[in-house]
């Protein structure tokens, strides 16, 4: 692949993740919370894979984010642990 590819498919995934994280995730179904946790899992792989190779720190928060948001789901749909 040549650099201009690459730098395309890494601004379409920066895109996917910006329209993910500006999403609003209240009154999600279950079914909704799942498909949003598997996308934020499939964004996170892809700029990991991305990151190894260039080590950008916004690569970085954006992962960051995006993890954040992606637990907050799973703990919607697992429910909270009792203490």
């Amino acid at each position: 692949m040549t650099t201009t590819k690459i730098k395309i498919i890494i601004m379409e995934i920066l895109q996917e993740a910006e329209v993910f994280e500006k999403a609003k995730m209240s009154n999600m179904s279950n079914s909704d919370r799942v498909t949003a946790s598997r996308e934020a899992k499939r964004l996170v792989l892809a700029i990991n894979k991305i990151y190894k190779k260039t080590k950008e720190a916004t690569l970085m928060d954006v992962m960051k984010r995006l993890t954040i948001k992606k637990k907050r789901i799973d703990i919607r749909l697992k429910g909270r642990p009792k203490s």
